[in-house]
């Protein structure tokens, strides 16, 4: 039986207007090792997609990267038809290259057949979020993104995307792209240790507008900090538990994407996001970041 979004840690937001669970899964950890090929149990993958739904999330991330095609295929043939509840967000601006990189593809026609591949490899006819990635693998990069994102403003008003978003950028190019088209959501890498955008974050929760931390659990440098299991300890948690609970109760717009490929640790996380902090918790949390 699929559990109510309501009892879900977090409760709802609004990315327009559609309405997502706070709490979502990301699908990167879908692909084989280093975002490449095939998981290496699809039986396993397939659980953890049919588990977040029954779980009752509504938002799940993706990308045609992964894999590459790899995560956008398994969410097709385990989800689709898709319930109509259901908000799956995807990410354009970057490919994949032999050795696993990724380069950056932000030109009109790149931006155009990875939408295209998109819709193709999820089996519809319009994506319901597009974000556009900004910036490299070590984190945002300045520099103006209007024909970029002005290429994506494009699609939407042809009707291939719903609503857009940006993923790893600087605040200037946040700005920047309001004054081009709506701007939904922002990704960008943030947890208990990264708190370089402590103010974009507000400043997003002041307009309405979703922030979406990528990497909440430290990606691949998991979170380590005497604090954090000072605070796990005395709540007999896991550190992990504690870090998406801070994140949740960091602000009302923040939406949680980890990523997992154990159906263990996706109700693991789930739990955990509903451990309540005390006032005096978070006071010793803030305090990681220095």
């Amino acid at each position: 039986m699929t559990t109510s979004t309501l009892s879900l840690p977090g409760g709802t937001w609004a990315l327009g207007d559609l309405t997502v669970t706070r709490f979502g899964y990301g699908a990167m950890q879908l692909a084989g090792p280093g975002v490449m090929g095939p998981p290496p149990d699809p039986d396993a993958a397939r659980a953890v997609l049919r588990t977040a739904v029954d779980l009752g999330i509504t938002h799940l991330d993706t990308s045609d990267a992964y894999g590459p095609r790899t995560t956008n295929e398994l969410i097709r043939q385990v989800l689709h038809p898709y319930p109509d509840h259901l908000v799956i967000a995807t990410k354009v601006g970057a490919t994949r290259d032999a050795q696993g990189g990724w380069p950056t593809a932000r030109r009109p026609a790149d931006l155009r057949r990875q939408v295209h591949e998109n819709l193709e490899s999820l089996g519809v006819d319009r994506l319901d979020l597009v974000d556009l990635r900004m910036g490299d693998a070590q984190g945002p990069r300045a520099g103006s993104l209007a024909e970029a994102f002005g290429t994506l403003v494009e699609l939407q008003r042809e009707g291939l995307v719903r609503h857009l978003g940006l993923s790893n950028v600087t605040a200037d190019q946040v700005t920047e792209a309001r004054g081009i088209g709506r701007v939904v959501c922002v990704q960008n890498m943030y947890n208990l240790a990264h708190r370089h955008d402590d103010a974009l974050v507000d400043a997003l929760a002041a307009d309405g507008i979703a922030y979406v931390p990528f990497f909440p659990l430290g990606g691949f440098t998991p979170l380590q900090a005497d604090a954090l299991a000072d605070v796990a300890a005395r709540l007999g948690a896991t550190r992990t538990a504690v870090a998406l609970a801070w994140l949740l109760r960091r602000s009302p717009n923040t939406l949680l994407i980890p990523g997992t490929s154990s159906t263990a640790h996706l109700r693991e996380n789930v739990a955990g996001a509903g451990l309540v902090l005390s006032d005096d918790d978070v006071a010793e949390l803030d305090g990681i970041a220095g």
